[in-house]
């Protein structure tokens, strides 16, 4: 799944339709897209560069697997190349398997504090998928958004989503919870203030938490 250095970014000409999500031809038949099949509408374009997913307008998703990460730095000028290129909100989804685990910090480093990009680790494409589908739906009640549906919604959160924010330093299984509780979902969490974090987790961990997600 490694994107060539002379693809191009074209992250400024997509419109994405309202629930759905757009692809890169290059993931038909893989375990995400049968993953999502049944949950979300996931339409399949060429063309769409470096980035492989689009959530929304604005929204997209580049995937960094466990190959490239083992393969060298072609991820890098990647990621590079589309934060230099692109207006887009990138998030950088990670494969965090025991065999990438060793170039966690390393990636985490360049996509949080050199790129100021948001990164979710995930441990396979079926963790991924499961993911994507929960920040489209985020997504979707942008224009929307009642406070009280969305403290409900940690109820119904994926485990994906609960491992994911439990990977945040400083963040264990009770302070993911309360997390997902005052806030309901990873795009919340990604945007809230360390004022609004430190209510719920105290000042370090808020400031661990902003300084994670650099939003």
């Amino acid at each position: 799944m490694t994107t060539k250095a002379n693809f191009p970014v074209t992250a400024g000409s997509i419109v994405v339709p309202y629930g759905h999500v757009i692809g890169n031809e290059k993931w038909r038949g893989s375990e995400i897209a049968q993953r999502l099949q049944g949950k979300i509408r996931l339409i399949f374009e060429d063309g769409l560069g470096l980035v492989d997913f689009h959530l929304s307008n604005r929204t997209c998703i580049l995937y960094i697997s466990e190959a490239d990460l083992v393969a060298g730095d072609e991820f890098k000028r990647r990621l590079v190349r589309f934060r230099n290129a692109s207006s887009l909100g990138g998030i950088v989804v990670v494969e965090k398997t025991q065999i990438s685990d060793q170039y966690f910090l390393a990636v985490q480093k360049l996509v949080v504090l050199e790129l100021g990009m948001v990164l979710l680790p995930v441990a396979n494409q079926g963790e991924a998928s499961q993911l994507i589908t929960q920040l489209v739906r985020e997504q979707s009640k942008d224009h929307s958004s009642n406070p009280f549906r969305r403290k409900q919604c940690s109820q119904l959160a994926e485990p994906s989503v609960f491992r994911t924010v439990q990977q945040i330093p400083g963040v264990g299984k009770t302070k993911a919870l309360l997390l997902l509780q005052q806030f309901g979902s990873i795009h919340q969490l990604c945007n809230a203030s360390v004022k609004e974090l430190e209510l719920v987790v105290g000042q370090t961990v808020a400031q661990q938490i902003y300084t994670f997600f650099c939003s």
